[in-house]
């Protein structure tokens, strides 16, 4: 028996406001059938899982106990600069002096996510 992820969902209040900032993230539109009233809605990054945005009520109170972590192709810090001119905000950063690390960053509705080293930061080659 087999089982696949089918999307990662994220609750919030605008979906459709929510779905065009991690549509810039990846790079990928939405879909033109979908209305800003819309209750839900689904993104899909290429290469990646779908992501789904439904509208809830209730704002977000605690920290996630899920979240997606990004490795970018470019480097970690020019990753975590353009996402920031996207409209994210640095709830924590955990970089470390020898390039280790990542940078933990909000979407506009709250929801943590990660920005870890690109494939060249974690193995330079010589």
């Amino acid at each position: 028996m087999g089982i696949a992820i089918r999307n990662v969902a994220f609750d919030c209040a605008d979906p459709y406001e929510l779905a065009q900032f991690w549509a810039k993230v990846f790079g990928c539109p939405v879909d033109p059938q979908f209305e800003p009233d819309d209750e839900e809605l689904v993104i899909e990054p290429p290469d990646g899982t779908r992501l789904y945005f439904q509208r809830v009520p209730e704002p977000k109170t605690v920290k996630n106990r899920v979240h997606i972590c990004l490795q970018p192709d470019v480097l970690r810090d020019q990753e975590v600069e353009r996402v920031r001119g996207l409209g994210a905000t640095v709830v924590a950063d955990r970089r470390e002096p020898d390039g280790s690390g990542w940078v933990v960053l909000a979407d506009p509705e709250g929801n943590e996510f990660c920005v870890l080293r690109s494939g060249a930061e974690r193995h330079p080659t010589a």
